[in-house]
């Protein structure tokens, strides 16, 4: 008797939203408003295009939708340089459309996690304006990291830090004084040793909470505290955003007593609410501390997107991210893709060691390959997921989009990141034709590859083995059987060939074969699904190359 890959995905409705503890084996989706889908023709994705597209959402299984910020801003990051914490900028809509998509998705069983900039601002924020128009002297500046230069005429930056953009991490203002930005100059630092800072964020918490959102993703989690005196870095090395090197800018000790202070405030609100860190640390270990039972509830594990497509490295970061993550009773997340990142269809279509800004397309075929067995993998483990628009398309990054296109800042600065996020970015496809291949009436504010319509909802849509039904069957499964993602155990078996993975969950296993040919395996059970055509006869398995199989046991 032999099984194969054929059977198209049934759907299943989100878990209410009562249910405790939700977050710590959801699946939780990333939608980048600018490029999910737009309502008005503009060419630009808003919040009423990802509210017509909240049941494509709850059809294709997810728990919560993480919306990238949609705030009042100057675009100069994408949004990420906010110049008001509780209004929607008008390219996305109005307060009403915000609160029309966060009523919506809870109709829907859906929860609605929004993001949070905390570490810096946009300079059009009206301290900021202030503080530049008072001058030296003004009270507003102590909001900020407003410095004198070193020098004889305090012609030189303060310190030695640099912009993750790249450039000088200090801009000086014609009355002589400097402030500080970790990103772009459009961007200053705001200094959370200031009380106002504090209650600012907390009154900005409360606004959120009380519109009736889920939970908040904390952008640079790592970074609002500085260290004492701002040191020099005193190195040459070139900073990165996607890094876990110390730095005296990062992940100090400081930012706990923040977290706990959010935390009481979040506590006071039923529903189960909850926060998750964008924190970049040195190690699992340190990345722990973020959620320990009094500060936030999850955080981002970066070590994991990072891995490699290797058996070895892999089994060592699932078990070090579970171990770490024990102690203080959080559940490991997993994910592999964002709006920073390139898409891991391409970082698997290329040789490892390019990190995860990647120029080249790459094999398509192979990278596709990978990425669909890494999904069904990341999604077998406990713990909560997190998966980026598109994805579940299979989209690659755009490589060779024209330089005359971009638009992220990092790719107008010399050196710092490669300025290469914009290929993640591109807004995705929703059917096989039409204009923005049904992204919106006018067009996309990136342009969209001509093969992009083939890759969309709607071809993929009622298509077997398309990888937007392996998403929608695997989160069906998952949903079947509760105790996937719950718990913090896994039990591996050693007997298998080199790159070869098994483990076992409860009532469940899963075989990975990260090499590039067959292996033969007794089958554990009864086949759930597979990342690709897999036959099972007389109780053996030939495993395939870079390919990912469930079993029921």
């Amino acid at each position: 008797m032999s099984q194969h890959f054929t059977d198209p995905s049934p759907v299943y409705a989100s878990p209410a939203r009562e249910a405790a503890d939700w977050w710590r084996h959801a699946v939780i989706y990333q939608v980048y408003p600018r490029s999910f889908a737009d309502s008005d023709g503009d060419g630009t994705g808003d919040l009423q295009g990802v509210r017509q597209r909240l049941p494509y959402l709850r059809d294709l299984g997810v728990d919560a939708v993480w919306l990238s910020p949609f705030y009042a801003s100057p675009q100069a990051d994408g949004g990420y340089d906010v110049a008001d914490y509780r209004a929607v900028d008008p390219m996305y809509g109005t307060l009403l459309d915000a609160d029309a998509v966060i009523r919506d998705a809870h109709a829907l069983g859906l929860r609605i996690i929004v993001d949070l900039v905390p570490n810096h601002s946009s300079d059009q924020h009206e301290w900021f304006k202030r503080a530049v128009a008072e001058g030296p002297g003004s009270p507003l500046r102590d909001r900020y990291h407003f410095r004198t230069g070193k020098g004889e005429h305090g012609e030189l930056p303060p310190n030695d830090w640099e912009s993750i953009f790249g450039g000088p991490a200090w801009t000086r203002l014609p009355d002589g004084e400097w402030y500080l930005h970790l990103f772009a100059p459009e961007q200053p630092d705001l200094n959370w040793e200031h009380p106002a800072v504090a209650d600012e964020f907390r009154s900005i918490l409360r606004f959120w909470l009380d519109m009736g959102v889920d939970g908040f993703r904390v952008d640079v989690a790592h970074g609002l505290v500085k260290a004492e005196g701002l040191p020099d870095l005193g190195g040459g090395d070139q900073l990165k955003l996607l890094g876990n090197a110390v730095m005296p800018f990062f992940d100090q000790d400081g930012v706990h007593e923040i977290y706990r202070s959010w935390r009481l405030v979040l506590d006071e609100y039923d529903g189960d609410r909850i926060f998750v860190a964008e924190a970049w640390t040195p190690t699992v270990e340190r990345t722990a501390l973020y959620v320990r039972p009094d500060e936030l509830h999850q955080a981002f594990n970066f070590q994991y997107l990072s891995a490699p497509w290797e058996a070895a490295e892999l089994r060592r970061l699932i078990d070090s991210s579970l171990d770490a993550m024990r102690p203080v009773g959080a559940p490991a997340t997993w994910v592999l893709s964002n709006h920073d990142v390139t898409r891991h269809a391409t970082r698997y279509a290329n040789p490892p060691g390019l990190g995860t800004q990647i120029r080249t397309a790459g094999d398509r075929e192979l990278g596709l390959r990978r990425a669909r067995a890494a999904t069904l993998l990341m999604l077998a483990l406990p713990g909560s997921a997190y998966l980026y628009q598109g994805e579940e398309l299979g989209l690659p990054d755009v490589t060779d989009l024209p330089d005359e296109v971009r638009q992220d800042p990092s790719f107008f600065r010399a050196q710092g990141q490669d300025g290469f996020r914009d290929g993640c970015r591109v807004p995705i496809p929703w059917t096989r034709t039409g204009p923005s291949y049904g992204f919106g009436d006018g067009g996309s504010w990136l342009p969209q590859p001509d093969a992009w319509g083939e890759l969309s909802v709607e071809a993929q849509t009622g298509v077997p083995d398309s990888t937007l039904e392996m998403y929608r069957r695997a989160l069906a499964v998952r949903r079947e059987l509760p105790g996937l993602g719950a718990g913090t155990d896994v039990t591996w078996h050693d007997e298998l060939p080199a790159g070869i993975l098994r483990f076992d969950r409860p009532g469940f296993a899963c075989t990975v074969n990260t090499t590039g040919t067959a292996v033969r395996i007794a089958a554990p059970g009864r086949m759930l699904l597979a990342s690709g055509p897999v036959t099972v006869a007389d109780g053996r398995l030939d495993l395939p190359a870079d390919t990912t199989v469930w079993w029921a046991v």
